[in-house]
């Protein structure tokens, strides 16, 4: 472990290039307001800057990774505008889903017991997810009154067809991490005790490649959102970035050498 900081329900620490930011407010499940979402994003972009990070690990403390925003204070419901849209999720949530997508560096969420309403954004927004046995994946937006948000409407539908995205916004049940893998919402499904050491290990694999991995990421984020011939010319114009890394000409010299390639993540 290389150190640790800790703000308002929100710690950080370094382990192996990985970067772990935990959401550390387990008497809430780790509900989130505008003031843990700014100390989010503080830590995303502190790790993005940081050279010796080249992977971010997502966590939760306790029983739950996110039980969604708080109501009552510094959530989306907070204050009701006349018009326009919602002050705190253009202020607060919105930014840092949106530096997650654009973070030059790849994520890993560890989801452990509730993700729940931005919960489930948060986690979906990593480029791989590990969830605990018992965990479960829930939008009950419906009780509320309220609509899915933090990018859920948009990612859902892409990652499990449209069908079951509206079972799980419309119905608002749980959906167990065990079915959330079959759907393939998700990357694992291990053993509570092991989750932490099976979300790091994929970390730790990241951390150890190319910096190519976050270009690839990059570019799998924007053809979300591309035509083929689009993504043809993006691909071309990405991969003349990657090829001109000291990781790629370490990659092309070790497969030639017949030797493990030794990245530094430039």
């Amino acid at each position: 472990m290389d150190g640790a900081t800790v703000t308002p329900r929100v710690r950080t620490e370094i382990r192996d290039r990985v970067g772990i930011i935990t959401l550390a407010d387990p008497a809430t499940l780790n509900a989130a307001d505008s003031e843990s979402m700014a100390a989010l994003t503080a830590a995303l972009t502190g790790f993005i800057a940081d050279d010796a990070v080249t992977a971010i690990l997502l966590t939760g403390e306790g029983r739950g990774f996110c039980s969604g925003a708080k109501l009552s204070a510094g959530g989306p419901a907070e204050g009701r505008p006349v018009a326009g849209p919602n002050l705190s999720l253009v202020a607060y949530f919105n930014p840092f889903l949106s530096a997650v997508r654009r973070s030059p560096k790849p994520l890993v969420a560890a989801v452990n017991g509730a993700a729940a309403g931005i919960g489930v954004s948060i986690a979906l927004a990593c480029d791989l997810v590990v969830a605990a046995e018992s965990a479960y994946f829930l939008l009950a937006f419906r009780r509320i009154g309220l609509v899915p948000d933090g990018g859920a409407t948009y990612l859902l539908p892409r990652l499990v067809g449209k069908a079951r995205a509206m079972e799980l916004m419309l119905l608002g049940e749980k959906l167990p991490a065990r079915t959330a893998l079959e759907w393939g919402l998700i990357n694992r499904c291990v053993p509570d005790a092991e989750l932490m050491e099976a979300s790091l290990t994929l970390a730790r694999a990241l951390a150890d490649g190319p910096a190519s991995l976050g270009l690839t990421r990059r570019l799998v984020w924007d053809g979300l959102d591309s035509s083929w011939s689009d993504q043809l010319e993006a691909e071309a114009y990405v991969q003349g970035d990657a090829a001109r890394t000291p990781d790629a000409r370490e990659g092309i010299a070790a497969f030639i050498g017949k030797r493990p390639a030794k990245f530094q993540g430039k």
